[in-house]
């Protein structure tokens, strides 16, 4: 009598447990939660404007970029890059970002105002559409054209992934989906002989900048962001 006694309590009390856990609220879109506010992080973008964002080497964003839904995207055929108008230098950046059928799109970090286009200086937290067929250094959560990711985590098309960046005093980590998928050293001897052998040779301020900018990138396909924010690190 007294064990089944002690299972009946035992079984209540996970049962109440799980009903705690089932009936915690789902924080708002583009809010941040009493915790994270605790811990330092900011958002980015506030699920109504571009408030806080810029146009590359323009003291304004252009007017393609629009926010739907709580959700923040280009005109493809005619917006430009969109850049933050503070820079970070150590940091961690989560994002959920949903991209169109064999769309392609990035987010940039580091970003100076040298070159012609954001990719020139800023390192590349690739988004993609896997099902493109793109080689593995230009896959999905790859730094692109220079570190493969190990797998594949990207969610369905139409569905938001979720992307963590890591930057902490050149050491950088790529996160999609929960599993950490590359990770680097900017500056060390393996970093610098991949772009050596790159396209990012032909641009010597690349990866130079020590603090910059975080860019959204529209590359000719429908993208969206939300969830955008940002914990400084020391």
């Amino acid at each position: 009598m007294k064990t089944l006694a002690l299972g009946l309590c035992l079984a209540l009390i996970a049962s109440g447990a799980f009903a705690a856990v089932k009936s915690a609220p789902t924080p708002a879109p583009n809010t941040l939660t009493p915790a994270e506010k605790a811990a330092g992080w900011k958002l980015l973008f506030d699920g109504k404007t571009t408030d806080g964002w810029r146009g590359f080497k323009t003291p304004r964003p252009d007017s393609g970029w629009q926010v739907i839904d709580g959700a923040l995207g280009p005109d493809p055929q005619t917006s430009k890059d969109l850049v933050t108008k503070q820079n970070f230098e150590n940091f961690e950046l989560t994002f959920d970002w949903k991209i169109s059928s064999r769309g392609n799109s990035g987010v940039m970090f580091h970003v100076i105002d040298v070159g012609d286009e954001t990719y020139e200086s800023g390192p590349e937290y690739q988004l993609l559409d896997n099902s493109r067929g793109e080689p593995p250094l230009e896959r999905a959560g790859s730094l692109f054209a220079l570190y493969a990711p190990t797998r594949d985590m990207t969610l369905p098309v139409g569905e938001f992934n979720h992307s963590r960046l890591v930057v902490d005093h050149g050491k950088v980590q790529h996160w999609l989906n929960g599993v950490k998928i590359v990770e680097y050293e900017i500056g060390s001897p393996d970093f610098k002989a991949r772009v050596a052998a790159s396209k990012f040779k032909r641009w010597p301020q690349f990866a130079t900048g020590k603090t910059g900018a975080i860019a959204l990138q529209n590359h000719g396909d429908e993208v969206w962001f939300k969830n955008i924010k940002i914990k400084v690190l020391k």
